[in-house]
């Protein structure tokens, strides 16, 4: 079916407006939720149907179901902003539906339309749009997820999926300020293998990545890197984010996509960006040797991170168990703070839009 219609069951019991308030007053990340969540249900037999935004709550799910023993699942992260005018914007959505259809056929789950994935993340945001907060780096952070809900202990697709879209506020990422971070190279894990599910927002590849980021917490890093699965010499991605490099020419470098990084839409936008800003950019491979010794010797000026929780962040240096190198000196460098100014300045509605990339929802 080409779309359908997410019908909308107001929660009877909404927070209340002190609740709400007090919520927004210090949002945190991923912890609080606003009042309602999309839900539709696949089936083999009726495709989707019964798609509707009700009270958020909890699922009934029977031990069996698929998702807890086969791991057959993807998720989106995005977000909604207020601006100035008090209008409320999403960043690319469309980008996302895309990546959500791509990742369905990567996981052997049902295709969501484009259209329902875009109306449900709408009509939410629109019966929510009080849970949107201002003023700093505030958003609405938007969850999509879909997973196996077959009550069945056989390995195959599942036969019954269950869509939902969830929102939590959100504030900024950085409490006290960006703060540039310490990598861990993790040189025993890989997180994604040719073939596999690396270019796919799945919950197992993050599963993966936790025990590698664990050790980086261990070794005082704030994030881990990971190298290809082959050579382990290519420079792939960190546990949750895209990586970016600033050369001493002011040329910048991003790893290209192989089939095991992600495309992030945050990466993507990023492309643009630094062209708008007048380096030219390549993605190529990027070795783990040439991070070190461009590190070292100054040819790399700056490493940064990008995602859609912590939007940019600067790195500050590369650890492994023989050594650490430094990052010019260790701050934010002018490139990866002009680039993350531009991309929120667009976000929030403080700059032009020239690639169309904001949709205002209400």
């Amino acid at each position: 079916m080409s779309a359908f219609e997410f019908l909308v069951e107001p929660n009877t019991q909404p927070a209340s407006d002190d609740q709400r308030a007090q919520t927004l007053e210090n949002p945190g990340f991923g912890q609080n939720f606003s009042d309602h969540m999309a839900i539709a249900t696949w089936t083999k037999d009726k495709g989707w149907h019964d798609a509707r935004i009700t009270a958020y709550g909890p699922l009934e799910l029977s031990p069996a179901t698929a998702v807890f023993h086969y791991a057959q699942t993807i998720f989106e992260g995005m977000k909604a902003y207020r601006h100035p005018d008090d209008s409320i914007h999403l960043f690319r959505p469309e980008a996302n539906a895309a990546r959500f259809a791509k990742s369905a056929r990567r996981l052997a789950l049902p295709e969501l339309p484009e259209a329902a994935f875009l109306e449900s993340v709408r009509r939410l945001v629109e019966l929510d749009q009080a849970w949107v907060p201002s003023g700093g780096e505030t958003s609405l952070y938007l969850r999509p997820f879909m997973f196996g809900s077959d009550p069945f202990l056989g390995v195959r697709p599942s036969a019954q999926v269950t869509y939902c879209v969830i929102a939590s506020p959100a504030g900024s990422y950085f409490s006290g300020g960006v703060k540039p971070v310490r990598i861990w190279l993790s040189e025993e894990y890989t997180r994604a293998a040719p073939g596999g599910t690396g270019a796919a927002k799945t919950g197992g590849n993050y599963a993966a990545s936790l025990l590698a980021q664990a050790e980086a917490i261990e070794q005082g890093c704030d994030q881990v890197a990971f190298l290809d699965a082959i050579e382990k010499q290519w420079v792939e991605e960190l546990g949750g984010m895209n990586l970016y490099f600033v050369l001493d020419d002011n040329s910048v470098v991003t790893p290209e996509l192989s089939g095991t990084i992600l495309e992030g839409v945050t990466r993507d936008s990023i492309l643009k960006l630094v062209t708008d800003l007048g380096h030219p950019v390549t993605e190529r491979k990027i070795s783990v040797d040439e991070w070190r010794e461009g590190a070292a010797s100054g040819k790399i000026r700056e490493v940064f991170a990008c995602g859609t929780a912590a939007v940019i962040t600067p790195v500050a240096s590369l650890k492994w168990k023989d050594g650490e190198v430094q990052v010019a000196d260790g701050n934010s460098g002018p490139v990866t703070t002009a680039v993350r100014s531009a991309l929120l300045d667009v976000q929030y509605g403080r700059a032009a839009d020239p690639h169309n990339w904001m949709t205002r929802v209400c």
